[in-house]
């Protein structure tokens, strides 16, 4: 804990704090700020390592937590995961589109499940313990509720549901029908857990992660391999009810729950942060509640630029772009993108110099890199209380 007292205490030593002054001084003017700031969070970090006792900075600058070197070994196959990742997207857009053209008005919701296929699908294939995992508890999930149409889809592939059904998304009154949402009491043999109205997933799981540890802490159940995990939207979080129990997950220590955000930007009736970055919001409220955050925000395609930004312009750049023109550079070409991104300083431009305008039309954000969210979730079940 930071002991503001401290700060009040008389310098023992003015000669060495002047020197460390001086030294930071001379960074700066003969390095740039660039390089200042490096150095500064490195002593930061070390420093925590440590145990001197520093406040807690509440959000960090806009990259992967992790560097690339610090990635674990990948063990599936891409190739083939990307195919089923492609399948299982595809029939979930087909099933509310068919639904919609014969009945039009029916509603349902594409994009959620769009955005975080990739996030679903690195849990399914290598993360989520079923039932018959030691203890015959297993993991808990927390559906996304307008990514339902996704799940669908997917259990549609495994054989678990019938073209039929598919065909009767939110037509459940002939008894085949599938709900909008998860809802274990309309369809009690798929749905494990409710999630819409908005909000009421991400409280119920740290709830349920709660009582996970309480039996196991009292010999009820083994439950000390499950892990609740929570999928939630960015726009969701908005909700009283998303965020309210934060707190609560850090004074237990439960790092047996892991919250997914998907931040795609996009809410039901517009940007979600238009002109604010909802990543480094959310990240400031979480840390601020004591959490652990994993962030996720280029693919690979961005390592090899990040490694050549020796200025840290390319970050400052990150740093001042708002959610709304990052939605705008996702719909644009590779020329759009290096004049309006990378064209306000050369030096950004010659970062991106060897790359054609189709190069720079594929640079993936982080939530559509495999890899990268596997390397998120692997370091968010290494943690330990």
């Amino acid at each position: 804990m930071f002991d503001q007292f401290k700060q009040h205490l008389p310098d023992i030593d003015p000669g060495e704090t002047e020197e460390w002054i001086e030294a930071l001084d001379s960074v700066v003017k003969n390095s740039g700020n660039g390089r200042a700031q490096f150095l500064l969070y490195k002593v930061l970090k070390r420093a925590r390592m440590l145990n001197v006792g520093l406040p807690e900075t509440v959000s960090s600058r806009p990259v992967n937590t992790f560097s690339p070197e610090q990635e674990p070994w990948f063990p599936g196959d891409e190739s083939m995961e990307r195919r089923i990742r492609r399948l299982i997207r595809w029939n979930a857009a087909v099933m509310v589109t068919r639904a919609n053209t014969r009945n039009p008005g029916l509603g349902g919701h594409i994009s959620t499940y769009a955005s975080s296929a990739s996030l679903y699908e690195v849990g399914f294939n290598h993360f989520f313990k079923g039932k018959d995992a030691p203890g015959g508890v297993g993991d808990a999930v927390y559906f996304q509720g307008h990514g339902a149409p996704g799940i669908y889809a997917r259990a549609f592939l495994e054989g678990r549901l019938s073209e039929e059904q598919l065909d009767h998304f939110r037509m459940e009154s002939g008894g085949e029908g599938l709900s909008s949402y998860p809802h274990p009491r309309l369809m009690p043999e798929f749905w494990e857990y409710p999630t819409v109205s908005m909000g009421l997933g991400p409280m119920n799981a740290i709830y349920h992660a709660r009582f996970l540890r309480y039996l196991q802490n009292r010999g009820l159940a083994d439950t000390s391999q499950s892990r609740v995990w929570c999928f939630v939207g960015d726009g969701e979080s908005d909700e009283p009810e998303a965020l309210g129990a934060l707190s609560l997950a850090a004074r237990e220590g439960l790092n047996n729950l892991v919250f997914v955000v998907n931040c795609n930007l996009q809410r039901l009736d517009g940007p979600v942060r238009g002109n604010g970055q909802i990543v480094q919001e959310l990240e400031a409220r979480f840390r601020g509640a004591g959490w652990n955050v994993i962030k996720v925000l280029t693919g690979r395609e961005w390592d090899d630029l990040l490694a050549r930004d020796v200025d840290g312009l390319l970050v400052r750049r990150m740093e001042e772009t708002l959610d709304g023109d990052w939605q705008r550079y996702a719909t644009e070409g590779g020329a759009a993108i290096r004049e309006e991104f990378f064209g306000s300083d050369p030096r950004l431009r010659e970062i991106v110099a060897h790359l054609s305008d189709a190069d720079i039309e594929r640079l993936r954000m982080g939530g559509h890199d495999y890899r990268k969210l596997y390397s998120a979730y692997w370091f968010a079940t290494q943690e330990s209380t």
